[in-house]
């Protein structure tokens, strides 16, 4: 049974969410505060985290990078308040998975969490969906995803379960042209009927990029191609 924490300091909209994932089927836990949630995290690793932004104690921000640090597999669906768009690519740069925004509607909810979970099912399977091999190096990067560790000029890197997915599905389709719709399918989980913003795509990979790239205005191992997506064809590892 997936395991599901809803931090959320607002009575109305926490009750809510467990009223209705708790009709799904899944495990629900609640926190109310960032310290709680960062320590319901230890103790029980939740498959998602549903991680309202603005809380007391510790902020969203902050157990959205103590999650990524210390359990880089957890999935992240952020709470934003509308129009709060920095918020947002903030969420996102620090680790979050992906957002709704308030309020919000409860299909759109469940599609993005049931996506979510999608992936975790695919991620336990003994084939990977994304194919490719265990092992990807190319310049001075170096990734296993077999243990889920990545290194940059023999220095231990972190990066998220969805960029190191995202690197899976590339070093499968390398030197080809994989499509915003390609990844948002493979990746996010969605299908042609329910699909966001390619932004989210793009947000992810600006993040990617900080990461691999020496230089993040001229990148050279993830290239974009105007109008369509990304080609991932950087040159071999030593």
């Amino acid at each position: 049974m997936h395991k599901i924490l809803i931090v959320e300091d607002e009575e109305a909209i926490r009750l809510g969410l467990v009223d209705l994932l708790e009709i799904e089927g899944y495990q629900i836990d609640v926190a109310v505060d960032g310290e709680e949630a960062m320590e319901k995290v230890r103790q029980g690793q939740p498959h998602l985290v549903i991680l309202d932004l603005m809380l007391p104690k510790a902020s969203g921000y902050d157990v959205c990078r103590f999650i990524r640090k210390s359990f880089p597999h957890t999935f992240i669906l952020m709470l934003t308040a509308k129009n709060e768009e920095i918020n947002k690519i903030q969420g996102l740069e620090i680790g979050a998975d992906d957002y709704v925004t308030k309020p919000f509607s409860v299909f759109e909810l469940m599609a993005r969490v049931k996506s979510m979970l999608r992936r975790v099912t695919q991620d336990a399977s003994p084939a990977p969906a994304t194919g490719g091999a265990d092992v990807l190096g190319f310049a001075d990067v170096h990734i296993d995803f077999r243990k889920y560790e990545a290194t940059r000029a023999g220095k231990l890197m972190e990066l998220s379960a969805k960029e190191f997915q995202i690197l899976k599905y590339f070093s499968a389709r390398r030197g080809e042209v994989v499509t915003r719709e390609d990844l948002l399918q493979a990746i996010w989980g969605y299908s042609p009927e329910n699909m966001p913003t390619t932004r989210t795509v793009d947000n992810q990979i600006v993040k990617l990029r900080q990461k691999i790239e020496v230089d993040t205005e001229n990148p050279v191992h993830i290239k974009s191609v105007r109008g369509v997506g990304y080609k991932f064809d950087p040159p071999e590892g030593k």
